[in-house]
């Protein structure tokens, strides 16, 4: 079949940012995969670095902000997944992830199963 046929999942917290951010939300934008996880961290600025003179330093200048495909922004407010699903420092003790075992149950749902 087609890699638009294979079941997919995106998993997405607050460490997901920039471009990860930018293919995340095309993705859920053009619905090819739900997101599972928390919400992105909110990176979505286009910045230059302009040098000064006499070398005494550089000011970085936010010039475009990312959009995803349906317009909405990224930037200062992240992206919220399809299944909201939080880990906890007891989750990471316990070495449980249940971010990832809800990811795996949309995956068997995608596959009838």
């Amino acid at each position: 079949g087609k890699a638009t046929d294979i079941p997919l999942v995106f998993l997405v917290n607050e460490g997901s940012a920039s471009a990860s951010e930018i293919v995340a939300g095309a993705i859920q934008d053009h619905e090819r995969a739900p997101l599972v996880g928390m919400t992105t961290f909110g990176k979505g600025s286009v910045q230059n670095w302009i040098p000064l003179s006499n070398e005494q330093g550089a000011v970085r200048v936010t010039i475009a902000r990312w959009l995803t495909p349906d317009h909405r922004q990224i930037h200062e407010i992240g992206l919220e997944p399809d299944y909201y699903v939080e880990i906890t420092e007891e989750d990471y003790e316990n070495e449980v992830d249940p971010q990832l075992d809800k990811a795996i149950e949309v995956l068997l749902e995608q596959l009838g199963k």
